[in-house]
């Protein structure tokens, strides 16, 4: 199965999602979840991540006419650090302290995805991990990025393919899966679908 097979519902309101997807020759039928993001700390980060898909998932598919023939795609993606979840940062002061812990370390960029078929009923939960290297960067680096204001909504505080890219000194694994969807391995995971 491609992406272009079915109506493709994407369960996120996230720009870069909706991009990647058209980039793919996808246009994604954009339904924002009504869900909570709260993360259950009895949970591994894999665990969590995955668990935050599926629940997207299905708060949209419980929107849907049980007879729409469509797929449905719903992603999370998560920072990781020392083991414990870096999540978006809450104001200026929380993205200082994110940057200043992720400085000249190696953190983990985990994305959870969940890809549910309404026909015949099928649902299928994966998550995907890339390693990324932070350079040693000044605090000014810090501040003057969080000035942009593109922090906010950025797990980890930082988007690989924005203004902070330039502190990567390098990424092991899937750059898609860093910027929040492994397009790469849903694309062959649909392969194997008959």
């Amino acid at each position: 199965m491609l992406l272009t097979d079915k109506e493709l519902i994407l369960a996120s309101g996230s720009p870069r999602r909706i991009d990647m997807l058209r980039a793919a020759g996808a246009e994604p039928v954009v339904m924002k979840p009504s869900c909570g993001e709260e993360i259950y700390t009895s949970l591994t980060p894999k665990q969590t991540v995955m668990a935050l898909a599926l629940r997207k998932a299905l708060s949209v598919d419980a929107l849907l006419p049980p007879g729409r023939d469509c797929l449905l795609l719903a992603a999370d993606t998560i920072v990781v650090f020392g083991g414990r979840i870096i999540g978006k940062p809450k104001d200026e002061e929380d993205a200082f302290r994110i940057l200043s812990e992720l400085n000249g370390r190696r953190h983990q960029v985990i994305s959870g995805v969940c890809i549910l078929q309404k026909i015949p009923r099928k649902t299928l939960v994966f998550s995907d991990v890339s390693d990324v290297y932070f350079k040693r960067y000044p605090e000014q680096a810090i501040r003057d990025y969080i000035a942009t204001g593109e922090p906010f909504d950025k797990a980890g505080g930082y988007a690989i393919q924005g203004g902070f890219g330039c502190q990567v000194e390098r990424w092991e694994g899937d750059l898609d899966n860093i910027i929040g969807l492994p397009l790469e391995r849903i694309v062959s995971q649909l392969a194997m679908w008959p």
